[in-house]
């Protein structure tokens, strides 16, 4: 997820095609990423609470995706205005269609931020109960 998030900041090409693709390229690998990430969420969700707040907590981790959503266009909302001043029919060139490339690798902090705390993380006590007695 790291890579492919720096990937689709700083992607590359000569032409408008090439630099769709070398995005959509990026973005397809950490979407599936993502996908390998969001259930392993639910499951030390699971892992960790009690029974009797299990279910409590297992709806919590499901409903921050559509939190995310709901975020994620908010901010989208308040920066695009910012970009409409930079997309005048005069500063596009037939290499750059969308203006100046202003793409910076900020998503890449929080992804390599979870995957050092999941690395970290140590073993849950439920699968330490189980694995002893293999």
């Amino acid at each position: 997820m790291v890579f492919s998030s720096i990937g689709s900041a700083l992607s590359f090409g000569s032409s408008p095609k090439a630099i769709m693709a070398t995005l959509c390229f990026f973005c397809f690998w950490l979407g599936f990423g993502i996908g390998d990430d969001y259930p392993l969420s639910a499951t030390i969700m699971a892992e960790y609470s009690a029974k009797t707040t299990r279910g409590v907590f297992i709806a919590a981790v499901f409903a921050m995706q559509g939190f995310g959503i709901l975020a994620s266009s908010a901010v989208a909302v308040f920066i695009s205005p910012t970009f409409s001043e930079n997309c005048s029919p005069q500063s596009l060139t037939p290499l750059a269609p969308w203006g100046p490339p202003r793409r910076k690798p900020t998503t890449a902090l929080p992804v390599a931020l979870t995957h050092y705390w999941r690395l970290r993380l140590p073993e849950t006590p439920r699968y330490t109960a189980l694995g002893a007695k293999d």
